[in-house]
């Protein structure tokens, strides 16, 4: 029998843009296992790097608030975009992420501890909230990030109401530009950010282990071209650097420049502005990101979360 499934077939091609055949006996040899067909995809140049997916493998909201030097992005999860929409879930994942902000941490157990302005705690009304609506939710994750002198400036993507939506950015700025400036700059960059799937601030700040998953393919691609072994390691550090630069926010190529990278175009702005301007931070959350789940099953994915 086999280890792998019509729909894996189809979200094999969906992740990596490659024929039906290439992706079935790619899935063949790797057993089912579907990172491992990709990987196998594209050293033999059948798949383009994968990006983090835009489709969302979970309903709920994302929120972002500000105070000026300071930033908080929660995700907040629920079983169906129904409940997404509804005034109540909306005003709890709202005043959340305000509580968010007061406790300048990226503890959620923190701040389901934490007292919500209506009465009692966060995890209270989260728990009120499971039994009233009649479906599970999951406070899922929360980041913090602040500047001593500048700016955090929110964006929300597709925003279902002020502040929530399905991706949510924050971008930090030091410097003593003026306000207009950084919030004009940091909405373009934040902009940037959730349209281009940055995996960190800079090369440094990247998961080792996908370095590492990328220097691996990228290797068996050289092997592959029969070239002498020290022009297959100047590929091999070519193809690695290439990944690292389009990868890190300050090095991605700005999507209003086309010509500059984001790093450039802070510098650019600053010297037109004649201030000090740095990115030094920024968050990207979107709605489910990291979560995979069986189609139609994500239910049981947040039942599991919640320890139920």
């Amino acid at each position: 029998m086999a280890a792998f499934t019509a729909s894996d077939v189809k979200a094999l091609r969906e992740k990596t843009g490659a024929g039906m055949m290439d992706a079935k006996k790619a899935l063949e040899a790797s057993n089912g296992d579907i990172e491992a067909a990709v990987d196998a995809l594209r050293a033999k140049g059948l798949a383009t790097a994968q990006k983090k997916s835009s489709r969302t493998a979970a309903e709920g909201l994302v929120g972002v608030a500000t105070d000026g030097i300071r930033g908080v992005a929660v995700e907040v999860n629920s079983e169906t975009d129904f409940v997404a929409k509804n005034d109540k879930f909306q005003d709890f994942v709202r005043k959340t992420t305000d509580v968010a902000l007061g406790l300048e941490s990226d503890d959620v157990e923190a701040l389901k501890a934490a007292s919500y302005p209506d009465g009692g705690t966060v995890g209270d009304k989260l728990t009120d909230n499971v039994a009233t609506i009649g479906e599970n939710q999951q406070l899922r994750r929360m980041k913090t990030i602040s500047v001593s002198q500048g700016a955090v400036v929110p964006y929300v993507h597709n925003a279902a109401a002020d502040g929530l939506g399905k991706i949510g950015v924050l971008v930090a700025l030091e410097g003593d530009a003026s306000n207009d400036v950084l919030q004009a700059l940091g909405k373009d960059v934040a902009q940037h950010a959730a349209a281009m799937f940055p995996q960190a601030l800079d090369a440094d700040g990247l998961d080792q282990a996908v370095i590492e998953r990328e220097r691996a393919i990228a290797q068996e691609k050289a092997a592959e071209s029969g070239k002498p072994e020290n022009v297959q390691e100047k590929m091999v550090e070519g193809a690695v650097k290439k990944y690292a630069k389009e990868n890190a926010l300050l090095s991605q190529i700005f999507v209003k420049d086309g010509k500059a990278t984001v790093e450039e175009h802070v510098a650019r702005t600053a010297k037109e502005a004649g201030a000090s301007i740095k990115l030094v931070d920024y968050v990207r959350y979107q709605l489910g990101e990291g979560i995979e789940k069986d189609e139609g099953d994500f239910g049981a994915e947040v039942a599991a979360l919640a320890g139920r």
